[in-house]
């Protein structure tokens, strides 16, 4: 067999401008789909990070029934048996409680109606950041008596730090709550209608203020890396019961995912376009090599080669050409990938603003994960072996009469 392949390569070389002209039609092809595959995953990454780094978190535990009906009532309580559970299962990095519901803000005569979110401080900065995203005030400590809120809001609310902001609202089982509360912090956030909507608490203040002892409206889960969630999805499924419901971040994020697999597909229309391209270019130079050597391969079968044997040959040359057009576009394309993976590239003007109204960072980001690269040579070796067999039908109808004549 390595006797074969060493005639294969050399048989390649015997014309090498077409064999360089087929192999950089293959590497021009794999570079830019490479790159074009990488900045697609790499944004892709950016936009689940924001997401689940802005609010959702990699998983949320819920009470059975919560997702129907988001309303206090379906709170549930956060012992320390249930933590206890959570901290056993491996790969969890964060556990944070969350009481959320909503109320009527007032500050002098204006009103407006806002999300009361109570939140562990030092859990959540752990998840969210809000720390780093403060822009004046401090941010809340655990057991603080004080709020945080976002710029949008406070602007809205004619409001600035040490302000009092008064907060109306319905409390678990209908219980009436009203509240002042001292701004302890004003914060930028990324998404516009969490800057606009969203007053932050501590949890425990909140349940004092609606009346929820020990009560939460989820649990929110940070893993160690988004490709554990669904094994910890599992296991807390397994731990925890029926009487709860576990929601991983593309449950809760259901939009956000639809719009990234329609991306991707129309990526997969343009690769598939450009692949086809790159066949009609492999099967040209494969039948070409076939064509013109027949009479060359009249005399090999007549000495006694073995048919299948030169199949194997042929078949060997198609799948060299395409490995080293693969190859080299590969080793081309990883500096690319490598340089914009550390230099993003990042939108000015009203691209920028735009998707910092969406609440994403103004950059187009690239992925460097492996399967971006195996990927194309997978896609190539396919090619190849299909185009491949041509020249092997070819040479099972050969007639070695007529190929001598030839």
């Amino acid at each position: 067999m390595k006797l074969y392949i060493q005639l294969a390569w050399r048989n390649i070389w015997r014309n090498k401008r077409r064999t360089i002209i087929t192999g950089a039609s293959i590497f021009f092809g794999v570079v830019f789909s490479t790159v074009m595959t990488s900045m697609q995953e790499g944004s892709y990454a950016q936009y689940i990070k924001t997401i689940v780094n802005s609010y959702s978190g990699h998983l949320q535990v819920h009470k059975a029934g919560y997702t129907d009906d988001k309303v206090i009532n379906n709170s549930l309580e956060y012992t320390p048996e249930i933590q206890t559970e959570i901290q056993k299962i491996d790969k969890i990095t964060t556990i944070a409680p969350r009481l959320e519901s909503y109320a009527l803000a007032s500050s002098s005569d204006l009103t407006k109606g806002v999300m009361v979110l109570g939140i562990s401080p030092s859990l959540e900065d752990k998840i969210t950041s809000l720390s780093k995203k403060m822009t004046s005030g401090k941010y809340l400590t655990n057991g603080d008596d004080g709020v945080i809120i976002g710029s949008s809001l406070a602007k809205y609310m004619q409001l600035e730090t040490g302000d009092t902001l008064v907060l109306l609202g319905q409390g678990y089982h209908g219980i009436s709550a009203a509240g002042k509360f001292i701004v302890k912090g004003i914060i930028k956030q990324p998404s516009p209608e969490l800057d606009r909507t969203v007053v932050y608490m501590d949890v425990n203040q909140c349940q004092n203020f609606l009346s929820a002892e020990n009560l939460v409206s989820s649990i929110v889960i940070m893993a160690d890396n988004n490709d554990d969630v669904d094994q910890i999805k599992k296991q807390l499924t397994s731990v925890l019961g029926k009487g709860f419901e576990i929601k991983d971040w593309k449950e809760i994020n259901r939009i956000l995912l639809t719009q990234i697999e329609s991306d991707r597909a129309s990526g997969v229309i343009i690769k598939g376009i450009l692949y086809l391209i790159i066949a009609f270019g492999i099967f040209s130079t494969a039948m070409m090599m076939t064509l013109e050597r027949k009479k060359e391969f009249g005399v090999l079968i007549a000495v006694g080669m073995k048919k299948f044997k030169l199949s194997f040959m042929l078949l060997a040359e198609t799948i060299l050409i395409g490995f080293l057009g693969c190859l080299t576009g590969i080793m081309a394309s990883l500096p690319i990938v490598w340089y914009y993976l550390y230099n993003p590239i990042r939108f000015e003007g009203q691209a920028a603003e735009t998707m910092t109204q969406m609440g994403f960072e103004p950059v187009m980001s690239f992925s460097i994960e492996p399967s971006i690269f195996y990927t194309q040579a997978i896609v190539i070796l396919i090619i190849s072996l299909l185009i491949g067999l041509y020249p092997i039908a070819h040479i099972r109808k050969l007639k070695i009469s007529k190929a001598l004549r030839s």
